[in-house]
């Protein structure tokens, strides 16, 4: 199975299912010498991890990251650093039934078409159990990128139809993890809390938007052609599960713009030339411009439904289905940290191609 590494020299490699014995993850190319906050690994492994709020998942797990190579005496070493994190709540046994089924808009009907089989246990590979490993991963990275002054914040900008207001002084950590939601603006959460409790009562589910900031990343960050800092951006964004649109700056909002309303004319000030303003999103044909990188990620309704579903089995033949198991009423609040992280993989590894970023890092 090809697909699961990431980067081009910082790289991830990501192994495990939803409902096997462990998950895990092996970075490579993580400069040496760098002492790791491990409380900081565990607190963004809390804020993404199931089990906490009422409108996700009640599968409980600890979520403990268990290093095994490339950190000695609380330091990396330069060599490829290997963990794991163990599955102790799974339930394969939730999903006994199933196997004559192509459940709507999972990935197992594409899975089977291309493996000749569909790992029933909660979507394995295609379950969003996975992220955790790209969240342990891009936790550490954003340690790392610290130390540059570089910091990514992200949260829910929209769930279902209520979206929020995000200013930039709203990308603020302590506020938004400190609610459920991960939304800023309390009265738009307020909004999204209600309609999130009408779906979960009808036993339907939801989509949203998370946003993005990244401050503090120089200019001249990014690849002109093919690697494209917004591009891999992009190609982080939409390899996250659930994920269906990438835009970043204006976005789309660009393509009912003129020009003359569109363009970050140049200003000097402080000897320093720099955009007046930022619709390109802090991006100019795939470099950095040293303006803050803004972007956003649209996520689709949770597939697995409590409510009763028409399909077909895999014989064709017509049938009622309701699919059982614990599940997230709508995504997008865990989402928020798994954003965070792959854009830290990203970020990191185009500072590491620049050569700001060295592989020894005393």
């Amino acid at each position: 199975m090809a697909g699961n590494i990431f980067g081009h020299i910082l790289r991830l490699v990501s192994f495990g299912e939803s409902h096997g014995p462990m998950i895990g993850g092996v970075l490579d190319g993580f400069p040496s010498n760098f002492t790791v906050d491990f409380s900081g690994i565990a607190l963004a492994m809390e804020r993404r991890k199931p089990g906490v709020g009422k409108f996700q998942t009640t599968r409980s797990e600890t979520d403990e990251v268990q290093f095994v190579s490339g950190i000695h005496e609380g330091k990396t070493t330069g060599a490829p650093i290997a963990f794991l994190i163990a599955n102790h709540d799974q339930r394969p046994a939730d999903y006994t039934g199933l196997s004559n089924f192509f459940r709507p808009s999972h990935a197992a009907f594409a899975w089977d078409k291309k493996y000749g089989h569909q790992d029933m246990r909660g979507g394995g590979r295609s379950s969003a159990r996975e992220t955790a490993v790209r969240v342990a991963a891009g936790a550490l990275v954003a340690q790392l990128l610290e130390k540059y002054g570089i910091t990514i914040s992200a949260c829910v900008s929209q769930i279902g139809s209520v979206k929020a207001a995000v200013p930039d002084n709203a990308f603020v950590p302590e506020l938004i993890y400190s609610t459920e939601l991960r939304c800023p603006d309390t009265e738009a959460a307020a909004l999204m809390d209600i309609l999130l409790a009408e779906l979960k009562s009808a036993g339907d589910t939801t989509g949203g938007v998370v946003s993005c900031r990244i401050t503090g990343v120089p200019a001249g960050i990014g690849e002109p052609v093919f690697d494209r800092l917004q591009a891999d951006l992009a190609k982080a964004m939409m390899g996250i599960n659930a994920a269906k649109g990438f835009d970043y700056g204006d976005g789309f909002a660009a393509a009912e713009s003129l020009g003359s309303a569109h363009n970050d004319p140049f200003t000097f000030a402080d000897n320093v030339i720099r955009p007046a303003s930022n619709h390109a999103g802090g991006i100019l044909g795939g470099i950095s411009t040293g303006e803050p990188i803004h972007f956003r990620v649209a996520f689709k309704p949770v597939s697995s439904l409590g409510m009763s579903q028409r399909t077909v089995d895999i014989h064709g033949t017509p049938k009622d289905l309701t699919i059982k198991g614990r599940h997230d009423v709508c995504i997008v609040p865990r989402a928020v940290p798994v954003v965070e992280a792959m854009a830290a993989l990203v970020v990191a590894d185009h500072m590491i191609m620049s050569g700001i970023i060295r592989h020894n890092n005393s």
